[in-house]
């Protein structure tokens, strides 16, 4: 009578097996995921970027066809109702909102989330120009929009612009904490010659950066349209 083999023992992973491969699996996590984040934001800032030469590029249609004045700061993105750049230069809301800006996205006239802003200064008599775009000494060097909120750009409620208000972008922008990417130490701008950048935020006494409005001449330029 032949004997039948024993049956193949099954070896189970031991305690000390499962802990190694779940430490190895939390060590690659810990490797992988800042990558990821840093990816996704810089994935963000260029979009950001992007968004705001399609609306230098639109604004400057806009300009051509109106005589190089600009239109009502309240109102610069425009409704179904009153067309400014959109509907009549653009047929989707979805550049005037920053990837930054977590609110929904909206298309309503209403509600339409709008994340950027035009330098307050465009608007004023002194030391601004009324509206005029041709009054601009240093197209090249003057910020004419860049991302508006209040305090921290992470928090949804920070941001309040809409397709219906969209506030102005104070000198200095004093009411922004910190700026969009990059731990909070940089912001797109974009400036009147309709070229972006992207700039170191601040502090507002450090020269060139998008706080300092005040070190002649490089703050100056960079928020006063006269200078």
């Amino acid at each position: 009578m032949t004997k039948s083999s024993p049956p193949p023992v099954e070896s189970a992973f031991t305690l000390m097996e499962v802990l190694v491969v779940i430490a190895i699996i939390i060590g690659l996590a810990a490797i992988l995921i800042p990558s990821l984040n840093s990816a996704l934001e810089s994935a963000k800032a260029t979009k950001d970027l992007s968004n705001l030469r399609q609306i230098g590029a639109l604004m400057q249609s806009y300009l051509n066809d109106k005589d190089q004045v600009l239109p009502a700061t309240a109102t610069w993105t425009g409704t179904t109702a009153t067309p400014v750049l959109y509907p009549k230069y653009v047929g989707s809301r979805r550049i005037f909102q920053s990837p930054f800006d977590k609110r929904p996205a909206l298309e309503t006239d209403l509600a339409a989330p709008v994340s950027y802003s035009i330098n307050t200064n465009m608007y004023v008599a002194s030391p601004g120009i009324s509206g005029n775009f041709l009054k601009i000494v240093s197209p090249t060097m003057t910020f004419f929009m860049a991302p508006k909120y209040t305090g921290n750009p992470g928090n949804a409620s920070s941001w309040a612009g809409t397709a219906t208000s969209a506030p102005d972008l104070p000198v200095g922008a004093p009411a922004e904490g910190r700026g969009t990417h990059r731990n909070g130490q940089k912001i797109n701008v974009l400036f009147c010659d309709w070229h972006t950048e992207t700039l170191t935020f601040g502090p507002a006494g450090t020269a060139g950066t998008f706080q300092d409005s005040t070190t002649d001449p490089l703050g100056k330029k960079h928020w006063d349209p006269t200078q």
